[in-house]
């Protein structure tokens, strides 16, 4: 019987995130998703000869804001490389990267699982353009190729093997594709590719300092997958292990029906890339001015918030946490909250019915069709007792979804959902409850007092649920002595 906890995983990934450039990396092709096979190209894409490349200025403000979000060091004098090897899409036979100096160096990203915090080191962010893709299933004899994403600008995102579980992979993951939606330079999805992640892995008995031969699984599209991966890989390579076997380096992927990887090829060194500068490309120099501007463009990142939503608006970790797990969605409570200082509520609205629309539509918080206003008007006329929790939460929501231009207060007024608050109109209502359950009340007065609610209830059921639920708690207290 295998003892899989006598070994220690050790996990190192590399995260490609697709640029939201407007252009390629060294030329003006569009990058736009989803166009016609072989439509977005030109000859610079295609590497004709006497073609010559042109930087594209956004790709590098984008690696370096990426850089500095995670507390790298920028490297001021930059260069490209060559990396050459040849791969049917690639259409120049060589990839331009960073080889020697990375834009970025060192730094860190935090993550959090249930066995605390944890710093993943970084070793390297570099810029890179991106290869086209190879279509397998149009046609049954041949490979199709789509060079639309061939120059697409990238960087990679390199980290050290500090990961040790699948568990810390996943959290990983999660936090690179949140940092880099925040900083809206890659919109994540990894299903289209623009995110996409490679697996360096291998296994040590617990214990042991030294780090055993590491097998890359490549091309992961899901953070689900990226976990999977690497408890599978894992159990492979301890298998192999336990048998007497030798592993060796080598490339894989990951067959997400099975759960299984695969051999692809045996694994590249960086010697057979044979890198050399870049001869169609000058070394660039970045200025101090050029990184600061972009230092002071970063936005709040979601631990800054989360932590201004702790102790400025005195919410739970548990709320600040989901509320800042997209940036558009704590945008929007941030909206809410210029308007209505009863953040409590704000942030209720937001996880309730809010995050319900969007489960039931499948659809971003872009696409709710009320504007912030309209949510903080809602909690004003509850906050005012002009309209109960319930009452607003569904019916009022309800229609307002349908009529996103309409005035709350006037919609409630017009669908009857406006509460009674003037003591005279509902003191009968009071007084008519307590004489039908009398023996309730001499209940209540021999200390039953969780009768109240009881009370409160019927006052409601009397009113239609029109009364002011306080001013009816008031009324029925001073009966009741």
């Amino acid at each position: 019987m295998t003892d899989y906890n006598a070994y220690e995983i050790v996990v190192g990934l590399e995260i490609h995130a697709q640029l939201l450039t407007q252009s390629k990396l060294f030329c003006g092709d569009s990058i736009a998703f989803g166009a016609e096979p072989n439509t977005h190209v030109s000859p610079i894409t295609l590497g004709h000869p006497g073609t010559l490349p042109k930087m594209n200025r956004k790709a590098i403000e984008y690696a370096i804001k990426m850089g500095l979000a995670c507390n790298c060091t920028i490297q001021q004098y930059n260069y490209f490389a060559r990396k050459n090897y040849f791969y049917p899409d690639l259409p120049k036979g060589y990839q331009v990267s960073q080889h020697t100096i990375p834009i970025c160096t060192g730094g860190f990203v935090k993550i959090k699982t249930n066995s605390g915090e944890k710093q993943v080191r970084l070793n390297r962010i570099h810029l890179e353009e991106d290869a086209g893709k190879s279509l397998h299933d149009i046609d049954p004899d041949n490979t199709c190729v789509d060079y639309n994403r061939a120059g697409t600008p990238l960087i990679e995102i390199v980290s050290e093997p500090d990961l040790r579980s699948s568990d810390e992979v996943f959290a990983y993951v999660t936090e690179v594709r949140k940092l880099v939606r925040y900083l809206e330079i890659c919109d994540g999805n990894m299903e289209e590719g623009s995110l996409r992640c490679d697996a360096n892995i291998s296994v040590r008995k617990k214990g042991d300092t030294k780090l055993g031969t590491r097998v890359e699984v490549k091309n992961l599209n899901s953070i689900r997958n990226v976990k999977r991966a690497v408890d599978a890989e894992a159990k492979r390579l301890i298998d192999m292990l336990e048998k007497g076997g030798i592993i060796n380096q080598q490339t894989r992927s990951f067959d997400a029906n099975t759960g299984t990887t695969f051999a692809i090829r045996d694994k590249e060194d960086a010697d057979d890339y044979r890198y050399f500068a870049e001869p169609d490309l000058t070394p660039f120099q970045l200025q101090d001015e050029f990184i600061d501007r972009i230092r002071k463009s970063l936005p709040a990142l979601a631990e800054q918030r989360i932590q201004q939503y702790i102790s400025s608006y005195q919410l739970s970790e548990y709320d600040a946490a989901v509320l800042t797990e997209e940036k558009a969605f704590a945008d929007y409570f941030e909206s809410i909250i210029k308007h209505t200082n009863n953040f409590k509520a704000a942030a209720n609205w937001m996880l309730g019915p809010v995050k319900t629309w969007m489960n039931e539509e499948v659809k971003e918080i872009g696409s709710f069709p009320l504007q912030p206003l309209k949510l903080a008007e809602l909690i004003g006329l509850i906050d005012s007792g002009k309209v109960s929790f319930s009452a607003a939460a569904g019916k009022l929501f309800q229609h307002l979804l349908k009529e996103p231009l309409a005035d709350p207060g006037q919609l409630a007024s017009q669908l009857n959902l406006l509460q009674e608050s003037d003591a005279s109109t509902i003191e009968p209502i009071v007084e008519k409850v307590l004489e039908k359950l009398a023996d309730k009340v001499a209940d209540y007065k021999k200390g039953k007092k969780g009768l109240l609610a009881l009370f409160v209830g019927e006052v409601m059921k009397q009113s239609k649920g029109k009364a002011d639920p306080k001013l009816t708690n008031q009324l029925l207290l001073e009966k009741l002595k």
